[in-house]
């Protein structure tokens, strides 16, 4: 077996274990396409990411940010190309899609909070049901991340008397009681009124600083400048331009990302 083999099996057997250090790649996307009927949506998608980076996905409407993310997390099947994800390839049907998914937090545009449940109850669910966690240790997890995302109030509330943004940070929470190696947030702010907006991105924020790998589809645009480690420009299906914050929004090359950021900023 070489050298580059024995590296790789080494690098995959760090990240499935939970020990992913900076330099690991904990998704690898090659030529990824997803159709839908006859509309080819994502054309041949390359992209790595890294532990603990911060990507930021911009484009305008259509363009497949969502449902490139919808891929990574399994939500969508590819047409054809491989996604790996923490050593698994996900497009692969004899992949164990579910034990992958457990170790990916996804949180939505709409925060799909069961009303039936308090606040602490969508928490808790999916670790004691899918980990098996204890229903006492899995409520002082809940307290903690409600304490974490300002809500530790709430606990006992109904969903129904949040406002949207209490309810979108209450479904950042849910997503962190799983202890998640990678976030994907989908316009986790489009939904919420101006005012709302600052206390999600804050808790964005917060988890960029411990060094959480994220993937953000995003329309805020300053956020995305100052978060981000990388910011993906996407359009019509494909990834026009890449870089760092500054080299994006700074020193845009492509004239369709140019002309793009002179309609968002």
């Amino acid at each position: 077996m070489s050298e580059t083999t024995n590296a790789t099996n080494a690098q995959n057997g760090a990240v499935k274990n939970g020990a992913a250090q900076k330099s690991d790649v904990v998704i690898d996307v090659k030529n990824l396409r997803k159709s839908f009927g006859g509309n080819e949506v994502l054309k041949g998608i390359n992209c790595q990411v890294h532990a603990g980076e911060v990507i930021s996905i911009i484009g305008p409407s259509g363009a497949g940010k969502s449902t490139f993310l919808r891929c990574l997390n399994g939500l969508d099947t590819p047409s054809s190309g491989s996604i790996v994800v923490l050593g698994d390839d996900i497009a692969d049907p004899k992949t164990n899609i579910d034990k992958t998914r457990e170790h990916i937090g996804m949180v939505f545009q709409h925060f799909n909070l069961f009303p039936n449940m308090t606040v602490a109850e969508n928490i808790t669910l999916a670790p004691t049901l899918i980990k098996k966690v204890p229903a006492d240790k899995a409520r002082a997890r809940a307290l903690e991340l409600l304490r974490m995302v300002g809500l530790e109030e709430k606990a006992d509330a109904n969903p129904e008397s949040l406002s949207g943004g209490q309810k979108q940070r209450v479904a950042i929470a849910r997503s962190l009681a799983m202890d998640p190696q990678i976030m994907l947030f989908d316009e986790a702010t489009s939904a919420l009124d101006p005012e709302m907006v600052g206390d999600v991105l804050q808790v964005i924020r917060d988890l960029a600083d411990k060094g959480m790998t994220m993937l953000l589809v995003t329309h805020e645009m300053a956020f995305a400048r100052e978060v981000s480690t990388r910011v993906i420009f996407t359009d019509a299906g494909v990834i026009e331009e890449e870089g760092t914050p500054e080299q994006v929004f700074g020193n845009p090359q492509s004239p369709r990302l140019r002309s793009f950021l002179s309609k968002v900023l």
